[in-house]
């Protein structure tokens, strides 16, 4: 017999980085779907840092203002003094570890709206757990903590590493079931997304600390600092024409300034064989992570702190005298990443 080749799914790459995949195949089988997101899974996402500094400069022209006549006018326009990215993917360790939503967790299970799950009942997420549910994700993704992390969790010395090696599977069910649950639906425009979503570093500190490098060159316009992710989402979409019609950006603005999409817009959200759409899974690449070891426990003056950022340029801060475990941490620290890009940073805004 011929020897086994893996299935080669159909796919195309978006504007923004998307994989997007109408493949027939992956939406009949479960097992080619779950196949098919392990596999893409293992490159890992596009992750930098931008910076940009900007002003706002006013100049004057002459205009014509009657026959034989000139006038001075003011105008304003935006001056980029610098932009550039720093490519922080570089240092993802591991990846990916394949998470998914809590049973609590308000998420996208199958329709067009949120839902949670009690038990073994399914029902609408109320507005409260849904803004609840964001405000966490904004703050989790701020300090860096893995998405499988829920908002009772609390930063302690002596559980470093809970939150990289414990229930990385919340849900009920595994992402084979949820894949064979979006293959067994009928829905029209359904649609079946995996995130990739890099954790490990506290982001917020590090943006807080590049403003301040920043600033203390003297610049004084306007700073962006931010992380950016892209070639983050896998999208397995319908097989059918008008689904793929939607995915094609300049056929949606089409059916835009025609007033179609709108009649489109509420066959999806309301038609009971319209839309749906699965948001329960992803994966997790980390920058650091602190993972036990098979040494004894040892009295340190420090603890290693996961979450502590690079505001000041530090890594430990005062701690107890003891550990219950003794750990050690992987990939490169916030403040080494800082001290190592601390005179670039500096010299490309003096560059300007």
């Amino acid at each position: 017999p011929p020897a086994f080749a893996p299935y080669e799914a159909s796919y195309f790459t978006s504007g923004d980085g998307s994989l997007i995949s109408h493949d027939p195949h992956l939406n009949e089988d479960g097992e080619a779907l779950y196949r098919f997101l392990l596999s893409q899974a293992s490159v890992p996402p596009t992750f930098v840092l931008h910076c940009r500094g900007s002003r706002e400069e006013t100049h004057t022209r002459l205009v014509p203002d009657s026959p034989g006549a000139n006038r001075f006018e003011f105008y304003t326009e935006t001056v980029v003094d610098f932009d550039f990215k720093i490519d922080v993917g570089q240092h993802i360790i591991t990846g990916p570890a394949h998470w998914s939503v809590a049973d609590s967790t308000p998420a996208y299970r199958g329709r067009m709206f949120y839902e949670v799950e009690v038990g073994s009942d399914r029902r609408k997420a109320t507005r409260a757990e849904r803004k609840a549910a964001k405000s966490w994700d904004d703050e989790r993704s701020r300090r860096g903590l893995p998405p499988w992390i829920g908002s009772s969790y609390t930063c302690r010395q002596d559980q470093p590493s809970v939150m990289h090696t414990d229930s990385v599977l919340q849900s009920s069910w595994t992402l084979r079931r949820w894949a064979d649950d979006y293959c067994s639906s009928s829905k029209y425009l359904k649609e079946f997304d995996y995130k990739k979503v890099v954790y490990g570093w506290n982001f917020d500190a590090i943006v807080n600390a590049t403003r301040s490098l920043i600033k203390s060159t003297h610049y004084s316009g306007d700073i962006y600092v931010s992380f950016e992710t892209s070639h983050s989402l896998i999208s397995i979409r319908s097989e059918n024409r008008l689904s793929r019609m939607l995915s094609n950006g300049w056929i949606k603005f089409f059916l835009i300034i025609t007033f179609i999409y709108p009649f489109l817009w509420l066959f999806k959200h309301f038609h009971t064989r319209g839309g749906g759409t699965w948001q329960v899974c992803g994966g997790a690449y980390a920058l650091k992570r602190t993972v036990q070891t098979t040494e004894q426990p040892k009295v340190m003056k420090h603890a290693e702190n996961p979450l502590q950022g690079a505001s000041d340029f530090l890594e430990q801060y005062p701690g107890s005298s003891h550990t219950q475990a003794a750990t050690t941490v992987e990939g490169l620290r916030e403040g080494v990443w800082c001290r190592q890009w601390e005179r670039t940073i500096q010299r490309a805004v003096h560059n300007r």
